[in-house]
């Protein structure tokens, strides 16, 4: 009786997440036209937005009078309706967004950390950024939760950083719990790229299938988008692009291998050579478009963005000139559309899409 139970509502969540889906991408839906795009019955719909409307995420526009047959209730999103707060955690500040329903981005605000700073300090920060975003919103009642982007290695699955490179306070650190009794809400952990290439995700639908964000900033990594879905992996730590070999002679990288990319192009970075550093990237994503056949690629970090021209047209040449077959394995490369609060914008788009986004089959 429990797995009936269980499996009723896994399929209720998943109808309501399957319109919610549309109603995000659609300005205004009708009943016939949710039907058609999901394959979900007329009736299904009906008692699916029915409930819709009564949380107060959905609600009726009015109605169209066809030429023919009978008038139609249009409906549409209601953004307000609930919120969330992102914050990407880098290794020396912490960004924090308020990000409604449809995935706009209204409050913005970066803070420095301290040098070396702990997960106290982490949150203490936090907890103060949450108080202002309160203080010019009016959101109680609404907010969802917060998602945290964070540097790895991370165990998604376990809500725990796991000794996060160049960070000494940060061995098996469990910082989705640590977060939930300081900061009094629901909190979702990730890595920083799966959370930035989530945010790419929603703004982009279901055309970015096959994806992978690359982020320069404080280090380098990849969040990878698979099959229509953020892939984390065995242990949930996939995206260490940036500790992937480029030259066996290598200097010595934070995570103790020999010439990783993160290591040669921060060496570059260092010599001042910006171009050198964009070469460097652009050969680790050659690597990985080998890898994986991806059909995306979405550069960002505030690293990166600084010197985003250098950087792009590397990675694009790098794509032309050293993919076999360019002309057949065609890759397109853009720079985030959120800038440097896609990490952020992705953490608190993760914590709406878990009650309003396509659940996992992982939790029956």
């Amino acid at each position: 009786m429990h797995r009936i139970a269980a499996d009723l509502t896994f399929l209720r969540d998943y109808n309501e997440a399957l319109v919610m889906a549309l109603a995000r991408t659609w300005r205004t839906f009708e009943r016939n036209t949710v039907s058609d795009a999901t394959g979900l019955t007329p009736q299904a719909v009906s008692k699916v937005l029915a409930r819709l409307v009564e949380e107060g995420v959905v609600a009726p526009a009015g109605v169209r009078r066809p030429a023919i047959g009978k008038p139609a209730g249009v409906y549409e999103l209601v953004p307000h309706s609930r919120y969330a707060i992102g914050a990407h955690v880098s290794r020396r500040t912490v960004r924090m967004v308020l990000v409604d329903l449809a995935g706009t981005v209204l409050w913005s605000r970066v803070m420095p950390l301290p040098a070396d700073f702990t997960p106290g300090d982490l949150l203490d920060g936090m907890a103060g950024l949450i108080d202002k975003v309160r203080a010019e919103h009016a959101i109680d009642g609404r907010l969802t939760g917060v998602g945290i982007g964070m540097i790895g290695p991370l165990d998604h699955a376990a809500g725990t950083v796991r000794d996060a490179h160049r960070m000494r306070h940060w061995h098996d650190i469990p910082l989705g719990a640590f977060a939930e009794d300081v900061l009094g809400l629901p909190v979702h952990l990730d890595k920083d790229v799966t959370a930035g290439v989530t945010a790419e995700a929603w703004r982009r639908g279901a055309a970015f299938r096959d994806a992978a964000l690359i982020m320069v900033e404080s280090g380098v990594g990849a969040g990878l988008w698979l099959g229509g879905a953020a892939h984390r992996g065995s242990h949930t730590n996939a995206g260490e692009f940036g500790h992937t070999v480029v030259a066996l002679d290598g200097p010595r990288c934070a995570c103790g291998r020999r010439g990783c990319i993160e290591a040669v192009h921060d060496a570059a970075v260092e010599a001042g050579d910006v171009a050198r550093a964009a070469e460097v990237l652009g050969v680790g994503v050659v690597n990985l478009l080998q890898t994986l056949d991806l059909e995306h690629v979405v550069l960002a970090g505030a690293d990166l963005l600084r010197h985003a021209k250098v950087y792009r047209d590397a990675v694009e040449e790098a794509v032309r000139t050293q993919v076999p077959r360019a002309d057949w394995l065609t890759v397109e490369v853009t720079l985030s559309s959120l800038g440097e609060d896609v990490i952020a914008a992705g953490a608190a788009m993760q914590v709406l899409d878990a009650r309003y986004g396509i659940p996992g089959l992982a939790p029956l």
